[in-house]
C-alpha cells in the first residue's frame, strides 16, 4: 500500500469522526442541563460510573475526570458488581451507565438495582431509546447514532469519541458551575510537573522571623547587621503594621558612596517607598515574570486585598529552586 492511500485512510478516519462531533454537538440541550445539574447536586454521595467493553474504558476516563475537579466518583467494573461489587452503591449515590446498545447484559442487574433503590439517581447515556437502560434511568441522554470509522461500519471508533467528548463536556460545565479554579485544581494534582506549574507564592514564601523587618527609625549601620543576619539581600521597613519601604543591599552600597555619615543616617530618610506586593494566591511562575519585568529579586506577599500587610517575601533564589520558570 502507497503512502499516500495509508494517509488518505487516516485522514478519512478523523473526517468521520469530526462528522461524529458536529452530531453530538447537535445533541446538547435539555437534557444534557438536567443530566449537569443532577451531578452538580449530588452533595451526600458518589457519582459511580459503569460500562461494558469500550464504553466501560471510556466510563474510567469519566470517573477520573470527575474526580480531578473535586466531584468524587469511581469506576465500577460492570461484571463485579453482580458478584458483590453492588455493595459501593449505596443512598444518595448517582449512577452513570453508558452503553451505546442500553442492551448489555452485564448492566441489566446494576439497573435493578439502582431502580429499586428511590434514593439512587441513574443517568442513562445511550443512543436506543427503546433499550432497557434508557426506559428505567431517572435521567437520560440519547446520543445520536453515528457511523464508524471502519469500513464495516462495527469498530468502536466514532461512538466512542463521542462517548468521551460528552464526559469532558460535563465534567467542565460542572467544574465552572462550582467555581472549581487553578487552586483547587491543584489540591488534587499534588504531584508531577502539573504541581509545579500550579505552585503559588505562599507556597514558597519566607515568613514569621525570616522576614527582615526593621522600623522606620532605623539607622543604616544597624540595617547593614539585619541585612547580613537575615541573607535574603533585602530588608523591609514598617511602621506598626504597616510595609512603608523597603532597600536592598545594592542600594546601601550605593548610599554608602553618596554619604559620609551613611552609618548614621535613618532608614526612612532613604528607603524606596511603596514596595511590590502580590496576593498569596499569585502563581509563582506569574511572580517571577514579575521580577523580570521590574528587574527585582524579592517580591513582598500580601493577604486578599491588604496591599500594605506584608505577610510573606518570596525570592526569586526560592523560585527557581522550585524548578520554575
Amino acid at each position: 500500500m502507497k503512502n499516500k492511500k495509508i494517509q488518505l485512510i487516516g485522514k478519512n478516519v478523523i473526517q468521520d469522526e469530526i462528522y461524529a462531533l458536529k452530531k453530538i454537538k447537535s445533541f446538547i440541550g435539555n437534557s444534557f442541563s438536567q443530566l449537569v445539574k443532577t451531578i452538580i447536586n449530588c452533595k451526600n454521595g458518589k457519582i459511580i460510573i459503569s460500562g461494558v467493553g469500550k464504553s466501560g474504558i471510556i466510563g474510567k476516563k469519566w470517573s477520573a475526570t470527575f474526580s480531578s475537579i473535586g466531584i468524587p466518583s469511581f469506576f465500577l467494573h460492570a461484571s463485579n458488581a453482580s458478584h458483590g461489587d453492588m455493595g459501593q452503591i449505596t443512598s444518595n449515590d448517582i449512577v452513570i451507565l453508558i452503553s451505546l446498545s442500553g442492551q448489555s447484559e452485564e448492566l441489566k442487574n446494576i439497573i435493578q438495582f439502582a431502580s429499586r433503590n428511590k434514593n439512587i439517581k441513574l443517568i442513562g447515556i445511550t443512543s436506543k431509546k427503546d433499550s432497557i437502560l434508557y426506559k428505567n434511568s431517572d435521567v437520560k441522554f440519547l446520543m445520536p447514532s453515528v457511523k464508524e470509522a471502519d469500513p464495516g461500519n462495527i469498530v468502536p471508533t466514532s461512538s466512542t469519541t463521542i462517548q468521551l467528548v460528552l464526559g469532558d463536556a460535563i465534567a467542565i460545565a460542572c467544574m465552572k458551575y462550582n467555581k472549581f479554579g487553578k487552586l483547587d485544581f491543584k489540591k488534587f494534582h499534588p504531584g508531577g510537573s502539573l504541581s509545579v506549574k500550579l505552585k503559588t507564592v505562599s507556597d514558597l514564601m519566607i515568613t514569621g522571623n525570616k522576614i527582615p523587618f526593621v522600623s522606620e527609625n532605623t539607622t543604616l549601620k544597624d540595617a547593614l547587621g539585619v541585612i547580613a543576619k537575615k541573607g535574603l539581600g533585602m530588608i523591609l521597613i514598617k511602621k506598626r503594621n504597616v510595609t512603608t519601604g523597603i532597600l536592598t543591599d545594592g542600594d546601601l552600597k550605593r548610599l554608602n558612596r553618596k554619604f559620609e555619615n551613611f552609618e548614621k543616617l535613618k532608614i526612612k530618610t532613604v528607603m524606596k517607598k511603596n514596595p511590590v506586593s502580590i496576593e498569596k494566591n499569585t502563581l509563582a511562575a506569574k511572580a517571577l515574570s514579575i521580577m523580570n519585568t521590574k528587574k527585582i529579586t524579592s517580591l513582598c506577599i500580601h493577604k486578599e486585598n491588604k496591599k500594605n500587610t506584608t505577610i510573606g517575601i518570596i525570592h526569586i533564589h526560592d523560585i527557581l529552586k522550585a524548578n520554575i520558570s
